[in-house]
């Protein structure tokens, strides 16, 4: 939570040291390869990053995630047909939250069921509030692309907010929707219910559990608050994975040379 609010400030402890803002989180120690500017061009990404598992074989699954805005691109079914292709051990993920920024899905897409979309790529449709059914659906599909190659899952889920801070989120579709999807569908007070009822735990635990959470959250902020920004040294690193030359000097001094300048 700290790296991710500081990335989200532009400050250097961020989880890419600043340079990536809200749409473009990386933290590749941990196999989250981030998103992308581009709609819809983290597909042929994962897509490659399968192929290096299946090539490795080191028995790994790449994770590929769009939205159902992306999922009209046509770099996406060009992956789909490279994937099933080479029977690469990829998941196709489509959250489905029924608008692509403030386009209903009825308006932008001939069909509304994504999970077929790939055709000679199998898919299932998954109840996406539900973090079960989730659990489940992904169990399955990991054990499946190792066997077999490329599935699909279409997350149906749903969007309480805006698209970003510009978008009030309520120009495209009513409050009631809102607030009739987040008393009936909301993920969290499904898990809170389920865990009650079958004594996992009390509510005072699952308050006390909000409290710390709470806290958590008031030391990220703080943490990304005070938090250093990059230096202007950082703006000419990781462009390339070597130092390389331009025109027979080391390019990161040619160009700080020139910004101080």
């Amino acid at each position: 939570m700290k790296e991710v609010l500081a990335e989200l400030c532009g400050k250097y402890s961020g989880c890419s040291k600043g340079k990536g803002g809200s749409m473009h989180m990386y933290k590749i120690s941990s196999g989250f390869y981030g998103g992308n500017g581009i709609v819809g061009a983290q597909i042929p990404l994962g897509t490659g990053l399968a192929f290096s598992h299946k090539y490795k074989g080191d028995g790994h699954v790449a994770v590929a995630m769009m939205g159902d805005g992306a999922a009209n691109q046509g770099q996406v079914f060009e992956s789909y047909n490279m994937a099933k292709l080479w029977n690469l051990p990829v998941i196709y993920v489509i959250e489905n939250n029924r608008y692509g920024m403030g386009t209903s899905v009825k308006r932008a897409s001939a069909t509304e069921t994504f999970y077929t979309r790939g055709d000679f790529v199998p898919g299932i449709q998954v109840d996406g509030m539900n973090v079960l059914s989730v659990r489940e659906a992904t169990k399955f599909s990991v054990d499946y692309v190792n066997k077999h190659g490329p599935i699909i899952l279409e997350m149906s889920t749903y969007r309480y907010k805006g698209h970003s801070m510009s978008d009030p989120g309520v120009s495209y579709r009513k409050k009631e929707e809102i607030l009739e999807m987040e008393e009936k569908n909301d993920p969290i007070k499904f898990v809170q219910k389920v865990v009650v009822e079958h004594d996992l735990a009390t509510v005072e635990e699952l308050n006390k559990i909000d409290e710390e959470i709470a806290k958590e959250i008031e030391e990220a902020t703080a943490f990304a608050i005070e938090s250093p920004e990059p230096s202007k040294s950082e703006l000419f690193k990781d462009v390339y994975g070597e130092p390389q030359s331009l025109r027979g000097r080391d390019y990161t001094e040619h160009f700080v040379v020139q910004s101080n300048n």
